[in-house]
């Protein structure tokens, strides 16, 4: 079972000789690696250079933003599970093997999620993250998450929603795995842990500089769900709702209790 994996890439040089080594030292026998990079000026190029001769596709040009650059990459891959790395997170080893395994042992599965850690600059892990079990209404209230660097999923899923909306420069991962849920038949939820999620000083979740943006983005989720705008007694089944996120995934209520929040990390 050929898996591609697409990484964007954009002045993330510390961290991404790291990504890229996750997913080549990955002991599935059929990985299609694609990196895309719109134009990084820190260095990042040359390492990408260092490993062209390992590297399916190298995709050096212009973009509109991380939806694009990625939608990009997935236009010219060819395997029938598709996964995307971010060039600050890692694969963890072995977890492509394990995934296929997955898919072969049920056929019928269109988009697998697992956990993945969070780590921080120097790669130490400081905490783990749980994907929580898909709920149309529970995420509307923004209760629940799903891990991206433990997601997979199958190449006609993901061409049946269009791929990344090029115009979600906040959340195009987050858009995405909603609209793969309303649409998958056969969702597979695995407890293992599969990659780790990066969060430092400047990085868009560790900064929480896009609060502002991402509020806004979480109302237009909402409204697209629910059909209606946020109306102030909303609130209280925010509320409802985030309770029972901690009633249905108790333990990542304990480690938010044990180590505080992802953002924190």
């Amino acid at each position: 079972m050929k898996v591609s994996i697409v990484t964007i890439s954009y002045n993330q040089a510390p961290f991404l000789e790291q990504a890229i080594a996750s997913v080549l030292d990955q002991d599935h026998p059929d990985i299609e690696y694609i990196v895309v990079d719109p134009g990084s000026t820190d260095g990042s190029r040359d390492i990408i250079e260092r490993y062209r001769h390992r590297i399916s596709r190298i995709i050096f040009e212009p973009d509109k933003g991380a939806a694009d650059g990625l939608n990009k990459g997935f236009a010219q891959a060819t395997g029938a599970l598709f996964f995307f790395l971010n060039s600050d997170d890692t694969l963890l080893p072995g977890a492509v093997s394990r995934v296929a395994a997955h898919f072969a042992a049920r056929p019928q599965t269109d988009i697998l999620m697992g956990h993945t850690f969070i780590i921080d600059a120097q790669g130490r892990t400081v905490r783990r993250a749980y994907t929580d079990k898909f709920d149309a209404r529970l995420f509307a209230y923004s209760g629940g998450i799903i891990c991206q660097q433990g997601v997979f999923f199958r190449a006609d899923l993901f061409a049946s929603v269009g791929g990344f909306n090029p115009d979600n420069s906040i959340a195009w991962d987050a858009e995405l795995f909603h609209d793969l849920m309303l649409k998958a038949r056969y969702p597979l939820y695995v407890e293992d842990f599969l990659g780790a999620f990066r969060v430092y000083g400047d990085s868009i979740t560790g900064s929480n500089r896009m609060q502002q943006k991402y509020r806004a983005y979480e109302r237009a989720r909402f409204a697209r769900i629910m059909g209606r705008s946020w109306r102030t007694t909303d609130w209280l089944f925010w509320l409802f709702y985030r309770v029972l996120k901690h009633m249905r995934n108790p333990r990542a209520l304990l480690e938010r209790l044990r180590r505080g929040s992802i953002s924190a990390a």
